[in-house]
């Protein structure tokens, strides 16, 4: 292919990922790979030309763009010769026509967000591994894998510090290893449990942070995984078995029922951990198009939502126990403000302190974000529930 035809076939894609994102339809990689499957001709630089232009687009624009060839126009500017009108290029530019203004976040969201994180929110995220103890050595992983480097705090975490095919690694597809931000490890070490614990993760989603809740028990106690998506729940089994690890319990929730099916556990869980559903505001690193979805209307459906799981936590922390809420956002009605409210008049609860954790104090728990920690942004907090 041309390199005008190559824009032309980004134009034509992020027309369909504007368009889906209006009608929060498919996200950008699955409508990329549509379009790599329906171009077989393409070769393998033609189709790595064209990702690199829709990635490059997403990135560069807080604000959604009017269409895909004004987002492609704002992003080669000087490049117009790319729009000759030839077979298969875009059309010639005509006087006065409309391009993208390049941002980093819509204005309303970049408000919600402290600025000494926009720029950091749009950088490319590291990939960050956790090394699962129960079938490889932290020791043999570093020198396994290329630019490998133990990050400090996390006695299971690795950075790589250059673009690897991670799957092409035995480490990898024998289970010695997982693909895990330091930030989500963060969460995990927060909630500081221990062999022969009745845990609950509320919110498990595949399965991530439940499997690395099971190699800090040991595999002792009573590890509960439940989620509202039963395709995302179904994909922990598979991964619990790549990692060796038996005995985690998965309970499927119905939204708005889901005391159904936790009523056992009322008063029995030792930690329960909430990863809570989120606007995903701190993973705009890998996730920029996420900024073109998200809405004040979503965000306030969020935020209630979020008020009703932590309610749903807490009923099954036993006297005694401990919860950890986390979201990977950087907005403060998502974390510190939801933490403030759930304690407000509530006697039997209390924050616990999060020193020995990277990341800002805000309210009652810590703030990782990139720009500060290198990591994803989060908001954590500890809570224990009295005697």
């Amino acid at each position: 292919m041309r390199p005008a035809a190559r824009v032309q076939a980004a134009i034509e894609i992020l027309d369909r990922v504007i368009e889906s994102a209006r009608r929060n339809g498919p996200a950008a990689d699955t409508i990329i790979g549509d379009w790599i499957r329906g171009h077989r001709y393409a070769g393998s630089k033609d189709k790595r030309a064209i990702r690199e232009h829709v990635y490059a687009a997403i990135r560069a624009f807080g604000e959604m763009p009017e269409s895909g060839r004004a987002a492609m126009l704002g992003l080669l500017g000087k490049d117009v010769d790319l729009f000759d009108g030839s077979p298969y290029g875009p059309a010639p530019i005509e006087d006065g026509e409309l391009t993208a203004t390049r941002s980093l976040l819509p204005a309303w969201l970049g408000s919600l967000i402290p600025e000494e994180d926009h720029e950091a929110l749009l950088s490319r995220a590291p990939m960050d591994l956790r090394v699962n103890r129960a079938k490889a050595k932290f020791e043999t992983i570093l020198v396994e894998l290329p630019s490998a480097q133990p990050i400090v705090g996390l006695p299971d975490a690795i950075r790589l510090c250059e673009n690897i095919r991670i799957d092409d690694y035995a480490a990898w597809t024998e289970g010695g290893i997982e693909v895990q931000d330091a930030g989500s490890q963060w969460v995990v070490a927060a909630s500081a449990v221990a062999p022969g614990m009745t845990v609950v993760d509320l919110c498990a989603g595949a399965g991530g942070k439940t499997l690395a809740l099971a190699a800090a028990t040991g595999g002792e106690g009573h590890l509960v995984a439940c989620d509202t998506n039963r395709d995302r729940l179904q994909r922990l089994a598979p991964r619990a078995e790549r990692a060796g690890v038996t005995g985690i319990e998965t309970r499927l929730l119905n939204p708005g029922e889901e005391m159904q099916r936790l009523a056992d556990l009322v008063g029995q869980a030792d930690h329960v951990l909430i990863d809570a559903p989120c606007s995903g505001s701190g993973t705009l690193r890998r996730n920029p198009e996420a900024r073109w979805r998200l809405t004040q209307e979503r965000l306030d459906r969020l935020t209630a939502l979020q008020a009703h799981v932590l309610e749903l936590g807490a009923h099954l922390v036993k006297p005694g126990g401990t919860l950890v809420y986390a979201v990977c956002s950087l907005i403060e009605a998502e974390g510190a403000a939801q933490i403030d409210a759930f304690l407000q008049n509530r006697q039997n609860w209390e924050a616990h302190d999060l020193s020995s954790l990277p990341g800002q104090a805000v309210g009652q728990g810590k703030r990782l974000s990139p720009a500060h920690d290198g990591t994803d942004g989060f908001f954590i907090a500890r809570l224990a529930r009295h005697c």
